[in-house]
């Protein structure tokens, strides 16, 4: 037990393109160890200054062990969620350094050192036509990258989807997934996430297109509310039968949160987000209820350089974990911002690194 103090909670705020922010925390004892998470809410970066001036208040001061306590408390929205999880994330770092070691070592036993990844490409495509997705899909295969993930249904909704401008929508979204498939060929794994885009009839009636692109992963369909699980089960259902995958629940924030999704059986695969699943540990505890339902786990993971450490260490440690999610060439920053010696992805996979704690620390 480690009987100093904390004394620093610094929120960093790193704007990384037009549309996109990075937040980070670094947490630091009076004995001068140090560590770093990941709280990265793209929507609405300034929600999480509340939150860490709350974190300040309650923390700093009081004993090491008091940091656990809050972590574990209740919280309200993501905002509160995610200064929570990058908490946790920080504590894994500071418990590995000062072990001297990895923080997947930490769980005890041995722990897998490669972990398969895919390729998030959306983020990347400025020009958002059929030749700027093929672009980045061969771009992401020319980087050894077999599992390609775009969001193709730019602006439509569900109160849309039977308009005129709807179907124009809905139609470009599809001639987007048809250029990457080219692009691609057949042998790659093509995944389409539709943030929740569409409504029940809407999901189902656009499978049997996805499907016939060679889509094997349908990603947040609809509206992720309690009265839609059983639209979900059937639409999983139906995925099935034309060989794809339905995964989603990527903004849950506690893990217990994910059990009456899994109970039903809406998904195949469930994605807790490091950032906002109580950190490494919930993600953890996520992928064991997961595979004690059934179902695959594979977190979601389109941010920073951080967040991808800790979750290539909850990656490590559980083999019910499947892949990891990576934001691949959305910005240079990723690369910049992270450890010179950070592992960078290579054939579909990335090696866990071999400093300790997460592996990295933010470099400004």
């Amino acid at each position: 037990m480690n009987n100093s103090r904390i004394a620093a909670l610094e929120l960093v705020h790193c704007p990384v393109t037009t549309k996109t922010t990075w937040s980070f925390i670094r947490l630091a004892r009076a004995d001068g160890a140090c560590g770093w998470g990941e709280a990265s809410w793209v929507r609405e970066p300034g929600a999480l200054d509340a939150c860490h001036d709350a974190a300040r208040r309650y923390l700093l001061g009081q004993p090491w062990e008091a940091l656990a306590a809050y972590i574990a408390r209740e919280t309200h929205g993501v905002p509160q969620a995610a200064m929570a999880s990058a908490l946790e994330q920080a504590m894994w770092d500071i418990r590995g350094k000062d072990r001297g070691d990895y923080a997947a070592s930490l769980a005890g036993g041995g722990y897998r050192t490669r972990i398969p990844l895919y390729a998030n490409i959306n983020r990347s495509i400025v020009q958002r036509d059929g030749a700027g997705f093929a672009r980045a899909a061969q771009h992401a295969r020319a980087a050894g990258f077999n599992r390609i993930k775009i969001a193709p249904f730019d602006g439509l909704t569900p109160d849309i989807r039977l308009t005129p401008l709807g179907r124009r929508r809905l139609e470009d979204g599809l001639a987007r997934v048809a250029a990457t498939r080219a692009a691609i060929g057949p042998a790659a794994e093509l995944y389409v996430d539709c943030h929740w885009r569409f409504d029940p009839p809407g999901a189902s009636a656009v499978l049997p297109e996805l499907a016939a692109l060679g889509v094997s992963w349908f990603e947040c369909p609809l509206a992720e509310t309690p009265e839609n699980i059983p639209a979900l089960k059937h639409l999983r259902g139906a995925a099935n039968t034309l060989g794809m995958r339905l995964a989603g629940l990527e903004e849950l924030t506690h893990p217990a949160a994910f059990l009456p999704w899994l109970a039903a059986g809406a998904y195949d695969v469930v994605m807790p987000d490091v950032k906002y699943a109580r950190g490494i540990t919930g993600v953890l505890e996520v992928a064991t209820l997961a595979a004690a339902h059934g179902a695959g786990c594979a977190p979601h993971n389109p941010s920073g350089p951080i967040a991808h450490a800790a979750s290539l260490v909850a990656c490590a440690i559980s083999e019910g974990i499947e892949q990891l999610e990576h934001q691949f060439d959305e910005t240079p920053a990723f690369w910049r911002l992270a450890a010179a010696d950070f592992p960078r992805p290579a054939n579909g996979a990335s090696l866990t690194p071999t400093l300790a704690g997460l592996g990295t620390a933010l470099r400004r």
